[in-house]
């Protein structure tokens, strides 16, 4: 590994890549606007995001799961604002970006779906 090649002398480089990846993580942790999950989830019902997404954001219909998702609020807000395929936009006129922090708090919020071999349901079924 590059890393680990540096050997010795690059002692100070380790801890200098150190601090210049850790850092700026803290730094965008520490400043991660918080959003209210009640409100969004009450958003969420409100502007019928449950109708494609499922009402515990598992996907469904038309949408994807959005239950432990990967998004940051950034990407989140991006898509809303101008979705691909037949998602409607949620301008800041109908969705502040208040609002939509907190449905991000939300989805957030939601646990991830269980694997099939954790169903014991699924488990009966030869």
């Amino acid at each position: 590994m590059w890393f680990h090649s540096l050997g010795r002398r690059g002692g100070r480089m380790k801890r200098f890549l150190l601090l210049f990846l850790i850092v700026p993580a803290v730094a965008l942790a520490q400043t991660a606007p918080s959003g209210n999950t009640d409100s969004g989830k009450r958003l969420f019902m409100k502007h019928n995001c449950y109708y494609c997404h499922g009402t515990a954001g598992q996907g469904g219909r038309d949408g994807a799961r959005l239950a432990a998702t990967a998004l940051t609020l950034q990407g989140l807000t991006r898509y809303v604002r101008q979705p691909t395929g037949g998602m409607p936009a949620f301008t800041e006129k109908i969705l502040t970006d208040q609002e939509l922090t907190d449905i991000y708090a939300y989805l957030k919020s939601l646990p991830a779906a269980k694997a099939p071999k954790d169903i014991p349901l699924l488990n009966q079924i030869k």
